[in-house]
């Protein structure tokens, strides 16, 4: 079988850790080009992989990214979002509003800009797909996270929008809702925490970086050419119950 990404161009952002390190390594698998953009100084996986650094809640930076991918490989196929942080904790009155800004900066507002400049470049070129990381906590609340759950259930709707006008111009837009995957991110989290999450799994474990990267590759690919629209729940079953 071929690779599923033979010739493609892809930018993955947050991709120096986690999920999005893992897309990175995936897609480079798969026979893409593979431009990765973070702001932690990251090291290429591998010969097929170049990395950028990129804020992706700073609009100048973002188009930097995207007008330097076309400029150095002359299309751009495949945007995976996958850059974001958890932000602090705390009951919606007494979050903090300057760390509610920060976190809808960089996990909403962040793909928002990315989604508008991919689009822009894909549909010059002929098409293309986004992959945005969403969350299960944008569709089910969980308590304590104001600013996350709320950004991430703008991904949701932000992939819903954009699905519906690009279309029929070539692009599709899906997004991925992990549960609670072995990160770094859910690594910080305290061992007691983590373990009460995963009680209330139906798989009885944490999901890992490269199941979700699998999952991305796939909606990346023309194997998925009929879907466009789809928040697709990667969970272990959390929201099925």
């Amino acid at each position: 079988m071929d690779p599923l990404l033979t010739g493609k161009v892809a930018v993955i952002t947050g991709g120096a850790s986690g999920i999005g390190r893992a897309a990175a390594v995936r897609c480079a698998a798969e026979g893409a080009r593979v431009v990765v953009a973070d702001v932690q100084v990251a090291v290429a996986p591998n010969e097929h992989v170049v990395v950028r650094r990129a804020d992706v809640s700073v609009s100048a930076e973002v188009v930097d990214l995207f007008h330097w991918t076309v400029g150095e490989f002359g299309r751009l196929d495949v945007l995976i979002s996958a850059a974001g942080i958890s932000g602090g904790t705390g009951a919606t009155a007494e979050y903090s509003e300057v760390e509610f800004d920060r976190v809808i900066a960089v996990n909403l507002k962040g793909v928002f800009l990315c989604m508008k400049h991919a689009i822009t470049q894909m549909v010059r070129h002929g098409g293309g797909a986004i992959v945005n990381i969403a969350s299960i906590t944008g569709v089910v609340g969980l308590p304590f996270t104001p600013a996350y759950s709320a950004a991430k259930a703008g991904v949701i709707q932000l992939s819903k929008v954009a699905a519906l006008e690009y279309a029929d111009r070539g692009v599709r837009v899906n997004c991925i809702c992990p549960g609670m995957i072995d990160t770094p991110m859910v690594q910080r989290l305290p061992e007691s925490a983590q373990r009460a999450f995963i009680a209330r799994q139906p798989i009885k474990r944490l999901g890992a970086a490269d199941e979700i990267a699998a999952a991305a590759v796939f909606l990346a690919s023309d194997a998925s050419a009929f879907t466009t629209g789809a928040a697709i729940m990667i969970d272990g079953g959390y929201t099925a119950q």
